[in-house]
């Protein structure tokens, strides 16, 4: 090699040798062991546990198995921007309609405001389309959809049910039938008759029953119970009176003595409403005499010679049943039960025919027409309603009272009806008019019963949790007569079928009679 030629000198690179933990940790292990295992039995005892695991990780190394997934954010961050790219894009493509009103009625059906505090129909519009562009171009008529189906499923709730009844329901349906035409027949025909009268007839009439109603004061006054009184009705000929109490007795007494005649024992709780059957004093064509309700359910029904049930009428349990009517023929039994539902029962046949819902809260009271082919039922939901027996269709909605009904009662004229609620006021409705002819501000507290004359329906009762009862003129609706003289609240009354007489039960546990002086 000669001087002139270049020597070419590369540098080395060093090169470093990363040893594993894991070997140096098991050299110093048997390094340890060696030596008599002193060191490592220092740390077990100085420190529970030695320098490294059984897998040979040295013990000060901390090691997690949580990892930042950078790669999956920034993924997701990506993914975001590209979908608002798209969303920006699809938002120039949606048609909007360029009149504002059509602009601001899109913006209420999507349920936002249709004007914003300096905005213009241009920012208005900019506006409704980038909605749709998250919502979709279809979110208009989806909403409108919605709203369709919820008025749909409002108006289904309205609509009323219907049970499925027995074949003896069209038996039932074509007897009532029978049976109201020609007693509607004779109605009318009295009610013409009646106009045929001159009007000073007619005047004097209503003079004298106007003197005999404000003259009414306490004829006979009773304790008739240990418990309070709940429910009165008299017998078809005015000469008894049956009563219902809390203690789950009832009883009959006489009239005008108030004398006990019977004690009828069965229910084992509060008993709600006791009334007599249309024919109970004519053996060829009552089932029963009497029917009682009790809170429990019970259904129970009486003859006048025994003080034990005649039978049971099963199946309300566990629904308590606050109120039972006879209709008209007697051969019927509705009752009305906590279930939102009233039955119709056929006591000949000893079977239920009818199980009728309309109601949304449970069913209080009910009232048959003097002809036999309508009943009214009030409920705790505020509303009446008006059903047709022949064909089970409910022909008029009792909608006005704003608390629910307690009472409700059918004139005898066919056409008016009654209800006392507990919103403090009275309602006549006319069925010919289908709508409320008069209301009633009657009471300072709820309206527990109410009343037509029997006879003529020349006046109305109603009594009230205010301690009194009331008389009202059924032409003008002026107040006659308060009666008072209970000291706690007239939990229900009854007007005799001659009109001689007017009962009244309380919750201080008496009745009262009231006649005119």
């Amino acid at each position: 090699m000669s001087d002139d030629e270049e020597v070419l000198y590369v540098k080395k690179q060093k090169t470093i040798h990363y040893g594993s933990l894991e070997e140096q940790e098991r050299q110093r292990l048997a390094a340890i062991a060696a030596s008599g295992g002193s060191q490592l039995e220092e740390n077990s005892e100085g420190h529970g546990s030695p320098a490294g695991d059984a897998s040979g990780m040295p013990g000060n190394v901390h090691t997690n198995d949580e990892y930042m997934e950078l790669e999956d954010e920034i993924s997701r961050d990506k993914q975001a921007l590209l979908e608002e790219f798209e969303r920006r894009k699809k938002a120039r493509q949606v048609n909007v309609s360029t009149d504002d009103s059509e602009v601001k009625r899109n913006l209420r059906q999507l349920g936002e405001p249709i004007c914003l505090f300096g905005e213009g129909p241009a920012e208005r519009r900019s506006r409704l389309r980038e909605l749709l562009s998250r919502l979709g171009e279809d979110a208009i008529q989806r909403k409108q959809e919605e709203e369709e189906e919820r008025l749909q499923q409002e108006k289904d709730q309205e609509t009323t049910w219907y049970h499925e009844g027995p074949e003896s329901l069209k038996d039932a349906r074509l007897w009532i039938a029978n049976y109201s035409l020609p007693r509607a027949k004779k109605r009318l025909q009295a009610a013409r008759q009646e106009l045929q009268l001159p009007e000073a007839t007619l005047t004097a009439r209503r003079q004298e029953l106007q003197k005999h109603l404000t003259g009414l004061s306490i004829y006979c006054s009773q304790i008739g119970d240990t418990r309070p009184l709940s429910y009165c009705n008299f017998s078809p000929d005015s000469k008894m009176l049956a009563t219902a109490s809390w203690s789950g007795l009832c009883k009959l007494w006489s009239i005008p003595g108030c004398e006990l005649l019977k004690t009828f024992k069965g229910h084992n709780c509060n008993v709600g409403c006791i009334t007599f059957n249309p024919h109970a004093l004519n053996d060829e064509e009552s089932i029963c005499a009497l029917a009682s309700c009790a809170v429990d359910g019970s259904v129970k029904l009486w003859t006048l010679n025994s003080e034990e049930p005649l039978a049971d009428v099963e199946g309300h349990a566990p629904h308590r049943v606050s109120r039972i009517a006879f209709h008209p023929s007697g051969r019927f039994l509705g009752t009305c039960c906590f279930d939102s539902s009233w039955r119709l029962w056929d006591l000949a046949v000893g079977q239920e025919v009818l199980h009728q819902e309309g109601h949304t809260k449970s069913v209080y009271c009910l009232s048959f027409q003097e002809d036999g082919a309508l009943a009214a039922s009030g409920g705790l939901d505020s509303f009446g309603r008006v059903w047709d027996l022949r064909t089970g269709r409910c022909i008029m909605f009792l909608e006005g009272h704003l608390k629910s009904i307690y009472g409700i009662d059918f004139s005898p004229d066919g056409y008016h009806i009654a209800t006392g609620s507990e919103d403090n006021s009275c309602r006549v409705w006319d069925l010919r008019r289908r709508n409320c002819v008069y209301t009633i501000p009657a009471h300072m507290n709820l309206i527990s019963d109410i009343k037509y004359q029997r006879s003529g329906g020349h006046f109305l009762i109603t009594s009230s949790y205010d301690n009194t009862a009331k008389v009202w003129s059924s032409k003008t609706w002026q107040p006659l007569k308060t009666l008072s003289g209970h000291d706690g609240k007239v939990m229900g009354l009854d007007i005799s079928p001659d009109s001689k007489f007017i009962a009244t039960c309380s919750y201080d546990r008496t009745f009262k009679l009231w006649a005119p002086e």
